[in-house]
């Protein structure tokens, strides 16, 4: 069995590379982190991108549903607002 090594002892061997092999060790990882990448997305097969395009249409429902409670028009911001006072207003209520 191999013995491992840390990624402090690779950067030590790295450091004594010159330059040009410090790049190709660079090219050389990176070319080999894109195709684990590569090999991640096919994994990531249709099944998986189904699954997510159903949770998108159920988190929209679900928002379609909740704008047709509210009846005309709505500021999110003002009605934020609103609500922080109204909090505030307790927090202090309470502190008293």
């Amino acid at each position: 069995m191999a013995e491992t090594v840390t990624l402090e002892q690779v950067e030590e061997l790295a450091a004594q590379l010159p330059p040009m092999g410090q790049l190709k060790l660079l090219a050389h990882i990176s070319q080999r982190l894109s195709t684990l990448n590569l090999l991640a997305h096919d994994a990531d097969d249709e099944a998986a991108q189904r699954a997510r395009a159903a949770r998108a249409e159920a988190i929209l429902a679900l928002c379609d549903t909740a704008a047709a409670a509210f009846e005309g028009e709505s500021d999110a911001a003002e009605e934020i607002r609103r609500m922080r006072a109204e909090r505030v207003e307790q927090i202090c209520q309470n502190a008293a």
